[in-house]
C-alpha cells in the first residue's frame, strides 16, 4: 500500500435522499488530511444492443450538474439506476431495462461486463456494467421511467457509433464510452 492512512473519519454536512455531503478527517503518512465527499449509492448500467436496428438504445436525460457547469441540456448515457435495494445487481438492471426502455429483457441474455468506480474524487461509488441484446419481442412499454422521470430513448445505428463516441458537442459519460469500446472489442474492429 502506497500510503499509510489511519484516524479516518466521516462528519456528515447534511441528510439527503440519495446523497449526502461529508468531510472526511484522516492522517495521510502520519499528516492531518481534510476532504469533502458525497456519500452516495453504487449503480448498475448496461448497454442496450437492438439487434432488428442494429442500433444501441441508450437515454438521454436532463442532468441538472450538467447544465450548471456546461450549459447542455442533456446527456446520452446507458440505462442505468442506483442500487438503493436488498436485490441481486441483475434484477435491479433488468427493472431498470423495464422502467426507462420498456423491454422486458431475461435474466439468461443478461452479462455482466466489469464493474469500476466512478466520481473517484468526489464519491467513490462503484458501477455495475452489464449488456444485453434486445429486439421488437421483448418491448413491453415505451419506457420513459417512473417517478417523474423524463427519459427520452435514442437509437444510435451501429454505422455511426463511432462517430457518436468522438463527437465532443454531445454530453456522454464515460460508462456509455467504456461500453462501446468493450463491445467493438468483443464483436470485432468491423462491426
Amino acid at each position: 500500500m502506497p500510503f499509510k492512512i489511519t484516524d479516518f473519519s466521516v462528519v456528515p454536512q447534511q441528510e439527503h435522499k440519495f446523497v449526502q455531503p461529508v468531510e472526511l478527517h484522516y492522517l495521510q503518512d502520519g499528516q492531518e488530511r481534510t476532504w469533502e465527499a458525497v456519500k452516495s449509492h453504487d449503480s448498475v448500467s448496461v448497454l442496450l444492443y437492438h439487434s432488428d436496428k442494429k442500433a444501441f438504445l441508450l437515454v438521454k436525460q436532463f442532468r441538472p450538474p450538467i447544465y450548471m457547469t456546461h450549459n447542455r441540456t442533456c446527456t446520452y448515457e446507458l440505462c442505468a439506476g442506483i442500487v438503493d435495494k436488498q436485490k441481486p445487481l441483475e434484477q435491479i438492471t433488468l427493472e431498470e431495462i423495464d422502467e426507462e426502455c420498456g423491454y422486458a429483457v431475461p435474466l439468461a441474455a443478461l452479462e455482466k461486463v466489469n464493474s469500476f468506480f466512478t466520481n473517484v474524487g468526489i464519491t467513490g461509488s462503484q458501477q455495475h456494467l452489464f449488456f444485453a441484446t434486445i429486439d421488437e419481442s421483448m418491448k413491453i412499454h415505451n419506457g420513459g421511467g417512473i417517478c417523474g422521470e423524463q427519459i427520452i430513448l435514442e437509437f444510435v445505428p451501429l454505422s455511426k457509433a463511432r462517430e457518436f463516441l468522438y463527437n465532443e458537442s454531445l454530453a456522454k459519460t464515460p460508462g456509455l464510452m467504456f461500453s462501446f469500446y468493450w463491445f467493438f472489442e468483443k464483436f470485432g474492429k468491423n462491426v
